[in-house]
């Protein structure tokens, strides 16, 4: 069977901010980013003021060599291209609040290691559909929001919050805090998703195809959960579990349409 890689479309020009002081200056400014992309041989002070305000601001870096800057076709690069982020992100604490203040039961979905962008979009998609309050992601290790995921998600992730946060275990932390239950997805479970309570206050866990939820985080989850499949796949597409299991969600909380 041929591997067809997913083609993924060059940011517009419009989406870009070019050279080192105009990065920093969207940094300090507070500006939303997606991304920096810098080229993998560069250094010096400045240099250095970038990477502190990107993990300040939980803006991912990825070095790349100048080949990959050289094909955005802008000049005068620096060796640093930041793309301005198309979703709006939005601090954990404050959704919560919100959520709570308006009088509704949370519901959130995490993402660990969810690198497709195509699955993130048909995630946020679902999630937006049947009444999820939050997408959480963390700032590494995540797919990039771009608008192929937008597309994907027929414009949900700019009609729903999405959270970027440093740490996955830290946001679990503040999810606890806030007397929100955490519940992973995990195929080896021998819980069933229907014997989850999803009534309560609760945020689902979505682990990678690859490698499923980080170890670390599955301890420190409320409960682990698997989908029973009579069929003789191992797993199913992250994105159909996060339909199925959003679906009993709002089947248990007796939610209609």
């Amino acid at each position: 069977m041929k591997n067809f890689r997913q083609q993924q479309h060059r940011p517009k020009k419009n989406t870009l901010i070019v050279g080192r002081e105009a990065i920093i200056n969207a940094l300090e400014s507070g500006k939303q980013l997606e991304r920096i992309f810098m080229q993998a041989t560069v250094h010096g002070e400045v240099i250095n003021t970038i990477k502190l305000l990107a993990e300040k601001n939980l803006v991912p870096i990825n070095k790349v060599p100048v080949e990959k800057l050289n094909g955005l076709n802008v000049s005068n690069h620096e060796g640093c291209i930041a793309v301005i982020s198309k979703v709006q992100y939005q601090n954990l604490q404050d959704v919560i609040s919100l959520v709570v203040e308006n009088g509704e039961t949370p519901l959130f979905v995490i993402l660990d290691g969810v690198t497709d962008i195509r699955n993130i979009g048909a995630i946020a998609r679902s999630a937006y559909s049947f009444g999820a309050h939050a997408i959480i992601i963390p700032d590494k290790g995540v797919g990039a929001l771009n608008e192929d995921a937008i597309l994907t998600s027929a414009g949900a992730l700019e009609m729903m919050a999405v959270c970027r946060v440093s740490s996955l275990m830290k946001a679990v932390d503040e999810l606890h805090l806030n007397g929100i239950k955490v519940f992973a997805s995990e195929m080896t479970a021998t819980t069933k998703v229907y014997d989850i309570d999803f009534k309560e206050p609760c945020a689902i866990v979505l682990g990678g195809e690859e490698h499923g939820v980080y170890q670390p985080l599955l301890k420190i989850c409320d409960a682990v959960f698997q989908i029973p499949m009579p069929g003789e796949f191992e797993s199913l597409n992250v994105s159909v579990a996060n339909g199925i299991i959003l679906y009993e969600a709002i089947r248990q909380r007796g939610v209609e349409g």
